[in-house]
């Protein structure tokens, strides 16, 4: 599933994450666009698997 560039670039500039600026959005390329959603969002990807600790097998 590929998300629209449009609407997630206008997401960043309209709340650009800490550090960032609008300007600075609007000049990144489209893969780091995505790159930085998906570092952003990936604790919502993440299953859960392991949170309690660490688990040798």
């Amino acid at each position: 599933m590929k998300p629209d560039i449009k609407t997630l670039r206008k997401k960043y500039i309209d709340n650009p994450p800490e550090g960032m600026t609008s300007s600075d959005i609007h000049r990144i390329s489209q893969e780091e666009l995505l790159d930085m959603d998906y570092f952003l969002n990936d604790d919502e990807l993440d299953d859960n698997l392991g949170e309690e600790g660490f688990y040798i097998f």
